[in-house]
């Protein structure tokens, strides 16, 4: 069995262009004395490794604590794609549940409206967006109001094309239209 961590670390991380880059200071410092080590944070709930929750594109959209934990956790395949990815890039991924893109890719608006139609219902990629660089509503909203789990900003430089099985859980963030998420890939344990 290996474990792939194909998280960005969160204080390097890739940032989308315009949101606030993650950052953190120490409230207590055994270094300063205190009797323990408390660190407070600073972020978008977009940066980094994430999940995106269908209501950070769709206005009565479920929030981020919603979403149903077996669609983040489960038996994936990793494929490479460079470029807008299409309709048609995809017809061989039919009836794939949880899809990752390998590659510097993104979805085109063609490409986020087959997702249902093809089975996937976790689209994760190497990008900051789904949508690449390019305006992300369309392509959000294509793959967000059909309940397909969006996960962006994901490392997968070193991880073979293949079958594994994802673990991705986002925080537990109430309200929240997205959330970090500590995402591995583990290969060696079977269709489970």
């Amino acid at each position: 069995m290996r474990i792939y961590d194909i998280t960005q670390e969160l204080f390097s991380c890739h940032v989308y262009p315009g949101d606030m880059a993650p950052a953190y200071r120490r409230i207590s410092d055994m270094e300063k004395g205190a009797v323990c080590n408390i660190t407070e944070l600073e972020m978008n709930a977009h940066n980094g490794t994430h999940v995106d929750a269908p209501r950070h594109f769709v206005k009565d959209g479920i929030s981020i604590e919603k979403l149903d934990l077996s669609t983040l956790v489960g038996p994936c395949t990793v494929a490479r794609f460079e470029g807008g990815i299409t309709r048609e890039m995809l017809l061989p991924y039919r009836g794939t549940e949880r899809l990752l893109s390998k590659g510097n890719a993104w979805l085109t608006a063609e490409g986020a409206e087959a997702l249902s139609e093809l089975g996937v219902k976790l689209f994760g990629l190497e990008h900051q967006s789904i949508a690449g660089d390019n305006p992300p509503t369309d392509v959000h909203v294509a793959v967000l109001s059909k309940g397909i789990v969006a996960v962006e900003g994901l490392v997968l430089t070193d991880v073979p094309e293949g079958a594994y099985f994802l673990f991705a859980a986002p925080l537990k963030l109430a309200g929240s239209d997205g959330s970090p998420c500590r995402a591995v890939l583990v290969e060696g344990i079977g269709e489970m």
